[in-house]
């Protein structure tokens, strides 16, 4: 179906006093680089192209598994039985809910050689990523280039966000200087997560997005936002006093973008002949195994000694061992690509 009015649409939003004509076709004007497209990344593409943004480029590494579908909005079993990556899923979706958008899907792993290109051009980048490398990563971009971005954050029944206007508001390094070492957090397939607090925090990102990009910066939450949907709690913390840490934050005090230039973040080394990579982190900390062992004995077998923990599990009929030392080093074998190995950390060792 052609729409004879491109605007009628997006009639209901433009009611809204703080939109209206003149801030939908600027949502219209826009580009945004989204990275990630799992549980905040389907809500969020969702949200932005039935808003009627623009273009809209969804970076993803992942292909779509059945345990997604419990939360990640745009996948269904079509999806899972044909193997998709899941930016080409929720692309198709995408082109189906709005096909006047522009949707440019990329399978890829975002790290540091490719991440500026992603963001080229764009108008706002939006965090929908399930890992702290790839947050820190975002924020040396953002504030490098003078790009906005919202930050989000869930998992068990806890979610965050916050928005990032470079020159403006703290950066992600104010506020948290460093990353939590390997083990120190947890992740979707250790803590789980329920799906009210994503929807949630997706739906604060992109209000915050379809206020920049509709020229309502005054709008903009300047606070942390911190929720939990199982204990009934919300609140806001004041960020404001953190802005450059007294001119001593890394990022957007001294400009030093450490994530970009590799000092920080995970590196990875095939070993020839054996089918596996080496998983080491550049965050120094000391792992905790009897907490990581009650976490992954959920997902698998697992034993440890004070050197070393080892853990097996079968992931999609593909059977994967972990061999993990006291400072967050791992040898995955099972694999021999780089990413598969990335991914298999972030999910059950930490970001």
């Amino acid at each position: 179906m052609i729409d004879t009015n491109p605007l009628e649409r997006y009639s209901r939003q433009m009611r809204f006093p703080g939109l209206g004509k003149v801030g939908q076709e600027k949502l219209l004007a826009s580009r945004v680089t989204l990275c990630g497209c799992g549980a905040l990344g389907t809500v969020l593409a969702n949200v932005l192209v039935r808003a009627g943004v623009g273009f809209v480029r969804v970076i993803d590494r992942d292909f779509v598994e059945p345990s997604n579908l419990q939360r990640q909005v745009l996948f269904d079993e079509s999806d899972v039985a044909n193997n998709l990556p899941k930016a080409e899923a929720a692309a198709t979706k995408l082109r189906q809910i709005n096909s006047s958008i522009t949707v440019e899907p990329i399978v890829a792993d975002i790290n540091r050689t490719n991440i500026e290109e992603f963001c080229e051009g764009a108008d706002l980048i939006l965090d929908g990523s399930d890992n702290f490398e790839i947050r820190y990563l975002i924020n040396d971009v953002a504030i490098k280039h003078n790009k906005p971005w919202v930050y989000g954050g869930a998992v068990g029944s806890q979610g965050m966000s916050m928005t990032i206007i470079p020159g403006e508001t703290p950066c992600l390094r104010c506020v948290f200087e460093a990353a939590p070492a390997p083990g120190e957090t947890g992740t979707c397939e250790t803590a789980g997560v329920l799906a009210p607090a994503v929807n949630i925090v997706a739906s604060y990102q992109s209000t915050e997005a379809i206020k920049l990009l509709s020229g309502n910066k005054a709008a903009v939450n300047r606070e942390l936002l911190i929720l939990d949907v199982w204990e009934n709690t919300n609140k806001r913390v004041k960020v404001a006093p953190l802005a450059g840490r007294k001119g001593q934050c890394p990022c957007c005090a001294k400009r030093n973008f450490e994530w970009l230039d590799g000092a920080h973040g995970t590196q990875t080394t095939s070993l020839c002949g054996r089918n596996a990579v080496q998983v080491s982190h550049r965050v120094k900390g000391k792992l905790d195994f009897a907490y990581l062992a009650s976490v992954l004995k959920q997902s698998g077998e697992v034993s440890y000694n004070k050197f070393l923990l080892k853990f097996q599990l079968t992931e999609n009929g593909d059977p994967y061992e972990f061999t993990v030392f006291e400072d967050g080093r791992a040898i995955i074998k099972g694999t021999s690509e780089p990413d598969k190995a990335r991914t298999l950390y972030a999910k059950y060792v930490g970001h």
